[in-house]
C-alpha cells in the first residue's frame, strides 16, 4: 500500500530507543522517507551544573540509539540512517524540519508542564511552516484521562487506582509497535548532518563519574538489567526492603529516558 506522506521527521525526547517506539512506528508506516533527530535543549541545559550525570546518560544513550538506527537501516539495505543531533533552543526542531522539507514531525507525549509549553510553541512554529506535529502515547501504559473514577475525575488514592488500572488492562495496551517491519522507510542522513553525536565538551559539559557507577546508558544496558531482574523478581517484595540486598530492578533511569519500553516491562 502506498504511504501517504513523502517525508517525515521523528523527534526523540524521553524515548531514547529504536524498538517498540510509538512515534517512530507511526512515522515509518506513514512516510516513504523518515529521518530521526534529537535536540539538546539549551533552555533545559544552560541552568544545569557543567558536570551532570543525567546529561552524560542522555548523551551515551543517544550514541546507542544512533547505532541502533544505523543497524536498522543497514538491515533494509539503506546505509547512513543515523540520528541527527543538534544543540539549541526547542524551536531548532522546526528549523530542522523545514531544512529537510518534511511534511510532518512525529513525537511521543511528554506531560511535564514545561514540556507541554515547549510542544505548544513548537507546534505553532511548525504550523507556520505548513508542517504537522503528530504525538502519541508511549512512555506510560495509561495516561491522562484513560483511568478515571466513576464520576470522571482522577483517583486520589492509590489502591482504587491500581484496581481500576488492572481491570482496564488488556493485551492490546501492552503490545509492541513493530518498528522493524517498516524500517525500509529510514532515510540516509544528509551530508550536512552526518556527523557523530556531539561530545559532552561540544555542548559545554564535562564528564562525570557515571562510568564508575553501576549505571550504564542505552537500550542494551537496560536489557541486561531487565534480564537480571527477571531472575530474581520473585523475591522482590521482600528484598526491596533491605538496601544491602540486590532487590529492585534499577531500571528507573531507563524508564525516565525511555531506553526501554514500558509496554515490554508491563508484559
Amino acid at each position: 500500500m502506498e504511504k501517504p506522506l513523502a517525508t517525515a521527521l521523528v523527534w526523540f525526547r524521553r524515548d531514547l530507543r529504536a524498538d517498540d517506539h510509538a512515534a517512530l512506528y507511526h512515522a515509518l508506516k506513514t512516510a516513504r522517507q523518515v529521518w530521526c533527530a534529537f535536540v539538546f535543549d539549551r533552555e533545559i541545559l544552560d541552568p544545569l551544573p557543567r558536570a551532570d550525570r543525567r546529561v552524560e546518560f542522555i548523551r551515551e544513550s543517544l550514541v546507542a540509539l544512533s547505532d541502533a538506527l544505523e543497524a536498522l537501516g543497514a538491515g533494509h539495505g539503506t546505509p547512513g540512517t543515523r540520528l541527527i543531533v543538534t544543540h539549541g533552543p526547542p524551536g531548532a526542531i522546526a528549523a530542522l524540519a523545514e531544512t529537510l522539507h518534511v511534511q510532518a514531525v512525529y513525537a511521543n507525549h511528554d506531560d511535564d508542564p514545561r514540556a507541554l509549553e515547549r510542544d505548544a510553541k513548537v507546534r505553532g512554529l511548525l504550523a507556520d511552516r505548513g508542517i504537522a506535529l503528530h504525538t502519541s502515547k508511549d512512555h506510560v501504559v495509561f495516561e491522562r484521562n484513560e483511568v478515571l473514577t466513576a464520576s470522571g475525575t482522577p483517583y486520589g488514592v492509590y489502591t482504587p487506582y491500581r484496581n481500576a488500572w488492572r481491570k482496564k488492562l488488556e493485551p492490546y495496551f501492552v503490545r509492541a509497535y513493530p518498528v522493524e517491519r517498516y524500517a525500509d522507510s529510514l532515510a540516509p542522513v544528509p551530508p550536512e548532518f552526518a556527523g557523530p553525536v556531539p561530545t559532552l565538551a561540544a555542548i559545554d559539559f564535562e564528564r562525570t563519574n557515571l562510568s564508575d557507577l553501576p549505571v550504564h546508558a542505552g537500550s542494551s544496558a537496560a536489557r541486561r538489567l531487565l534480564d537480571d531482574f527477571l531472575e530474581r523478581i520473585d523475591s522482590y517484595e521482600q528484598a526491596r526492603n533491605f538496601p544491602a540486598v540486590k532487590g529492585p530492578s534499577y531500571l528507573s533511569v531507563h524508564l525516565r529516558f525511555g531506553t526501554i519500553s514500558i509496554r515490554e516491562l508491563a508484559r
